[in-house]
């Protein structure tokens, strides 16, 4: 009896360990407050993925939840062009462009820091999955200081239902929507997801709503 006990105490123990753990602290907004940017450049991301499409799919999407938690958010298109014109054709070359210089040639007040280090639909014995990660830090291109960073994911694991065809069925499931996923770029659609939960505002210990939100100015969401 005294080791059941002790047993279902150390069960509930771990299980409210465990449920503790799950919240991370709340970030320190000192320097972001202190900042105060307007205009946000965001840089192409670089891709630690496989799939080729990863920089352009979460780059494509990063700017409207940025500009929906009311900042200024240079255009994709004018950023690229302007890159391409300097001679940068990567997204790592752009990322190690000095600071002083990012602001010289646009003007914003800090850049958003992507990287992607999932994109694709990968296949696996019952299931296919399409997921993509991503990872992004703000800089306050006047001075260099870190404002916030986050990261974020979507997938497709989150909407799966049970397939009612048995083990063949799974397996075929799988295989089409392997095929389906890679053939018309699923990952682009949770690409926009991962953006919008990384970047979008307000989310616990994400971005600061912007000057051009109503909710500009009030303390980020406790939970």
């Amino acid at each position: 009896m005294n080791r059941q006990l002790v047993f279902c105490a150390a069960v509930l123990a771990l299980v409210f360990l465990g449920g503790c753990a799950t919240k991370a602290p709340a970030y320190d907004y000192s320097a972001f407050m202190k900042a105060k940017p307007t205009t946000l450049l965001v840089m192409p991301p670089i891709n630690e993925s496989p799939d080729i499409k990863a920089t352009p799919g979460v780059w494509a999407h990063a700017t409207l939840p940025l500009s929906e938690a009311g900042y200024y958010v240079l255009p994709v298109t004018l950023v690229d062009e302007t890159f391409k014109q300097n001679g940068v054709n990567t997204a790592n070359e752009a990322q190690d462009i000095p600071y002083p210089k990012l602001r010289e040639f646009f003007g914003a007040d800090a850049a958003v820091y992507l990287k992607v280090t999932k994109y694709g639909t990968s296949y696996q014995v019952l299931a296919s999955e399409t997921r993509v990660d991503v990872e992004g830090r703000i800089i306050d291109l006047r001075d260099g200081t870190l404002l916030w960073q986050g990261k974020a994911f979507a997938t497709s694991a989150e909407q799966s239902q049970q397939s009612q065809g048995g083990l063949v069925g799974l397996l075929v499931t799988a295989v089409v929507q392997q095929v389906i996923g890679t053939a018309f770029d699923a990952s682009l659609n949770y690409a926009a997801i991962a953006d919008q939960r990384m970047l979008g505002a307000p989310h616990y210990n994400g971005v600061l709503s912007g000057p051009r939100s109503p909710l500009y100015g009030q303390p980020p969401p406790s939970q």
